[in-house]
């Protein structure tokens, strides 16, 4: 009665997505089966090698691994990839879906031997919910309390030997116990350029994409280091391509589709360029609060700190103090805009601090 799937959420519901039928047909088309195909993440990839390779020589479930990086660095897709190689089914998860501990019982007690269970934004965990998470991960095992008060008492139920794999893109805010308990704790680092060109590359042909090599070299540099934003781009740029060229992409049909897009040469978009203008035009290259800078470029907090800001820190455009957010000598140059002296007379303290 506890683990009903139908009252705490089993597959028929959207809870749990099954690896079959539950995504779009081209993300499945693109993503990667195995780690020779996966592009980029070196040394993860060989890590988790030599992990998967040992847990399958001893016979055992892979230990719990934590994937934490930029959003659309390929978590789910090293998800997707552990299970295939490791011969489990994939069960998929986000934290703010399980609102209940009897959630994540039913999860939990549908799995299998070797199965995978994948739990994105893992950081946003209810604190009763990541509780039962600490002896199904340790021990294998679900502590149930039933009734109430006096005469209230605890059941141990046995699960199969499965692997969590979390994924978060802001690992300082996973609790440290939970943390302690992945044995395996893998970083995704931003793609280079030639990276990118490859996984274009490899996706048009997945697409039944004709592309020039200079036009996958156009979308990689301005994909912000990510493979989403490259995919997405490829797909957008082969939409003009069809309706403007002759079928086949080519550079100058790459160019005309970004620049429709208005994604600039580093990949910055107009709401990263209002943000780098406001900076300058509205506040003059003092300090800004993230709330203040949010109301003036009419976007949401939180979206300028997890989508936005990330890349503009990565490329050297701002920086953030104590006092608030300031556009760096980068952001001015980028934009062509013409330093006053007051705003040099700011910048000399980031100038000061880098030759140090």
């Amino acid at each position: 009665m506890f683990f009903d799937d139908e009252e705490y959420g089993g597959e028929d519901d959207r809870l749990v997505k099954s690896t079959k039928g539950e995504y779009d047909v081209e993300e499945n088309v693109l993503r990667p089966k195995s780690l020779s195909d996966y592009v980029g993440q070196v040394k993860v990839k060989e890590n988790l090698n030599v992990y998967m390779a040992a847990a399958k020589k001893r016979g055992e479930a892979l230990e719990h691994v934590l994937l934490y990086g930029a959003p659309g660095l390929g978590k789910t897709t090293l998800a997707h990839i552990i299970a295939n190689e490791m011969g489990g089914q994939l069960k998929l998860t986000s934290a703010p879906a399980i609102e209940r501990s009897g959630d994540l019982a039913a999860i939990l007690t549908n799995l299998n031997d070797g199965d995978v269970l994948f739990i994105d934004e893992i950081h946003r965990l209810n604190h009763s919910v990541e509780e039962i998470l600490y002896s199904a991960m340790e021990d294998y095992a679900l502590d149930i309390i039933v009734g109430k008060g006096p005469s209230a008492r605890n059941i141990r139920f046995s699960l199969k030997k499965f692997t969590l794999i979390g994924a978060t893109t802001k690992a300082g805010m996973i609790a440290t116990p939970l943390r302690n308990r992945f044995g395996i704790i893998c970083r995704l680092e931003m793609y280079t350029p030639a990276e990118l060109k490859e996984i274009v590359l490899k996706s048009a042909a997945k697409l039944g994409i004709e592309i020039d090599d200079s036009a996958a070299a156009e979308i990689s540099k301005r994909s912000r280091g990510t493979p989403r934003i490259a995919n997405r781009l490829l797909k957008r740029v082969r939409d003009f391509s069809q309706i403007r060229g002759e079928g086949s992409v080519t550079i100058e049909d790459a160019r005309y589709a970004l620049g429709r897009m208005e994604i600039d040469d580093l990949g910055l978009d107009e709401t990263d360029r209002a943000i780098l203008r406001a900076m300058i035009e509205k506040f003059d290259g003092k300090p800004v609060g993230l709330e203040t800078l949010a109301a003036t470029v009419n976007e949401d907090a939180n979206t300028i700190e997890d989508v936005y800001e990330p890349y503009l820190l990565q490329m050297g455009f701002i920086a953030r103090t104590p006092r608030g957010r300031v556009i760096l000598r980068g952001g001015y140059e980028h934009l062509g805009y013409k330093i006053t002296e007051r705003q040099a007379s700011q910048l000399s303290v980031f100038d000061k601090d880098d030759n140090d």
